[in-house]
């Protein structure tokens, strides 16, 4: 019945449940998990899942369980005990590395080895999608509780390991600083995430390899003209040589904090005013050195007509991925602005451990 939520509405659902604080289900077969993202759990929550009559364990990944020294021995995550007289302030301490600095003993922390870890590894890649923290409170059920979102799956794995499609909602010229002969086009995906956008610049052909770029949504650089990074004059510089030029496609990707979301950057911010350099910022975290997707580009250089590219970045990956993903990048243009003491560590860490051709 067309009047039931698909797999995708019910993961979409799920992570609205989650940033709310409401706890989801995950089934498989005849194997139930509860889950509740640490980060929005609520007292009375975490006493009730405590009550539950098979004891909830916090999984974390691999990347938080090596800076709080647990072992991981289901490989990209670890499964704590709580231990018995536990607390909703401790359950917080060991998901945000806020205060690791100043309390670094939240152990020993022990860890499950028994058993399979697939659904605490699915629950984790949920919460990285709704731009949580990854670190979930989960515990054993029988069946499933009414009332609460229940995701199957084998369905919502292979949802996850796809881009979503986007489907182009409206276009309208857009006069810019920089190209007054110029049009937003935005698109919507199909799991009901957040818009991304497309400014052409002029009438590219569609038969010739466009100049575009691949631009992440930074609000602090972008917007505010955040000194931190150098997102703010790569927007600005990209849509320049667009508009020198005559032609070009910047696609403006809803991706901040390199996919982690603004609130999970700040986090980030604050471990760098502690010592720690972006990578290391977000791996403390409990998140990989970029958790993007760059085939959201592909895609909307698809829908927009366009099969190659010139693409104006430092960032090899994103040509491997464009590649993969059915864009032939033709040439890399280098795109070298905005360099400043603010921001000079964080260009040698893209450098140095991303790669970046700086």
């Amino acid at each position: 019945m067309s009047l039931i939520p698909d797999a995708t509405e019910i993961l979409s659902r799920a992570r609205a449940d989650l940033r709310m604080g409401l706890p989801v289900v995950l089934v498989d077969g005849d194997r139930c998990l509860i889950v509740a993202a640490v980060e929005t759990l609520s007292p009375d929550r975490f006493a009730d899942l405590c009550a539950l009559p098979d004891r909830p364990h916090l999984a974390i990944t691999g990347r938080r369980a090596e800076t709080l020294k647990a072992r991981a021995y289901d490989g990209d995550l670890a499964r704590i005990v709580l231990p018995r007289d536990v607390d909703l302030t401790w359950l917080n301490a060991v998901a945000d590395p806020a205060d690791d600095l100043r309390k670094p003993m939240k152990g020993p922390l022990v860890a499950l080895r028994d058993g399979t870890a697939d659904l605490d590894r699915l629950a984790l890649r949920i919460l990285k999608s709704a731009r949580l923290l990854p670190a979930a409170l989960n515990a054993p059920l029988a069946e499933v509780p009414a009332g609460l979102t229940r995701i199957n799956a084998q369905p919502t794995r292979d949802i996850l390991d796809q881009a979503s499609p986007l489907h182009p909602i409206v276009g309208a010229r857009v006069p810019l600083l920089s190209a007054e002969n110029s049009r937003l086009h935005v698109f919507r995906p199909e799991d009901g995430g957040e818009e991304h956008y497309a400014v052409e610049i002029g009438r590219p052909p569609r038969d010739k390899p466009v100049l575009a770029r691949l631009h992440s949504a930074c609000f602090t650089g972008d917007v505010m003209g955040s000194l931190k990074c150098d997102c703010g004059p790569q927007l600005a510089g990209a849509l320049a040589q667009m508009g020198q030029e005559g032609a070009g496609v910047l696609l403006y990707l809803n991706q901040e904090g390199r996919g982690i979301g603004l609130a999970n950057k700040m986090r980030a911010y604050s471990l760098q005013d502690q010592g720690f350099d972006t990578v290391e910022a977000n791996h403390r975290l409990g998140f990989e050195d970029d958790e993007r997707d760059f085939r959201l580009g592909a895609a909307l250089l698809k829908e927009m007509g366009f099969t190659s590219a010139r693409l104006l970045t430092n960032n090899p990956n994103k040509i491997a991925m464009m590649e993969r993903a059915g864009i032939a990048v033709t040439e890399r243009v280098p795109l070298k602005v905005g360099e400043n003491p603010h921001n000079a560590a964080y260009l040698a860490t893209k450098a140095a451990k991303s790669g970046h051709l700086l």
